[in-house]
């Protein structure tokens, strides 16, 4: 019998419940994985508390790393034994299961599963982020929130590699530190300082050409004043709660600026997207150009007391499961 953690209702981190659940043959176009990796991301908060719809009971998390058990049929792109990895496929928090195998991506012999476990939803996102929905250039100035998360600090390092000028939202001291070791030129303590006002002093009063705001509710003002004309506010997580409804009207007079909303979901809907994604984030951590930093790990059994320190803002960097 194969354990897992599922959800019966929304609710806080004590919800979670550790159990037996079956897992069956693969069917056509579908692998089975035994996973020795699960990564922990704030969207799974996002599900188990209620603030995105699921289905109970349900099976939360991710992204995972692990081992091809079996193949359904038609599937020749993996065999069992292969050592893979996904991201963004609810039900990632079990020790083994089925799946379709469209985001599935087979890992090289360079990254270990922590690391892909670590990576795959963290990385991806800041992929398309920096390269897709807004290209960094070199010399521009940058925003980014949670300097000292996981997809922060894959975002400072990356964008540093691109010549970007870093500049990184932190709730500590010990986190501004971590932040500017992983490429972070100017952190701001978002707790004493205004965050805007700070950003164009760091940039001689223009702004920074884009956003990253990973915190939603809280800091959608913060960002957008702190943005220079033509610039590209990136609203892409809700650790605070969703942005209130907005009147575009006031994006003229704060500079024609620009704003989006992306997913990670749109960005590996195909398979082209999933293995060019994958592709340069595999380069990047294979080269050595980001360093993944797993703060901290966790037994499966034990994701309630991962998510309470997640949401207390205990952990730093990639936070990772293990099986």
């Amino acid at each position: 019998m194969t354990k897992a953690i599922r959800v019966y209702e929304a609710g806080g981190p004590e919800v979670m419940k550790w159990e037996d659940v079956e897992v069956g043959d693969p069917g056509p176009g579908q692998i089975r994985i035994k996973q020795t990796a699960v990564g922990l991301n704030y969207i799974d908060v996002y599900f188990r508390s209620g603030l995105y719809p699921v289905e109970f009971p349900a099976i939360i998390g991710q992204e995972a790393a692990g081992v091809v058990e079996a193949v359904g049929e038609g599937v020749t792109e993996f065999a069992p034994g292969d050592r893979v990895a996904y991201p963004m496929v609810p039900g990632a928090y079990t020790e083994a299961r089925v799946m379709p195998t469209l985001k599935v991506v087979k890992l090289p012999d360079s990254i270990s599963d922590q690391t892909a476990a670590a990576m795959m939803l963290k990385g991806m996102t800041a992929q398309y982020l920096l390269f897709r929905t807004y290209k960094v250039q070199p010399g521009d100035n940058i925003l980014v929130y949670a300097a000292a998360g996981g997809v922060g600090q894959i975002l400072c390092q990356w964008a540093k590699k691109l010549g970007a000028n870093v500049i990184g939202c932190v709730g500590s001291q010990e986190k501004a530190e971590l932040a500017m070791a992983n490429g972070c030129d100017h952190p701001i303590l978002y707790r004493d300082e205004d965050i805007a006002s700070r950003v164009k002093e760091l940039t001689d009063g223009e702004g920074v050409a884009v956003a990253y705001d990973s915190i939603g509710k809280a800091t959608f003002e913060d960002s957008l004043n702190s943005l220079k004309p033509f610039g590209t506010m990136v609203t892409y997580g809700n650790a605070s709660g969703k942005v209130d409804p907005v009147d575009l009207g006031i994006l003229a007079p704060k500079g024609s600026l620009y704003v989006t909303r992306p997913t990670l979901g749109t960005h590996t809907a195909t398979r082209e997207l999933v293995l060019d994604g994958t592709k340069h984030l595999f380069d990047a951590v294979t080269s050595g150009d980001v360093k993944i930093n797993i703060g901290q790990t966790y037994e499966m059994a034990d994701a309630a007391s991962a998510h309470a320190d997640l949401e207390a803002r205990k952990t730093t960097g990639s936070t990772v499961f293990t099986l």
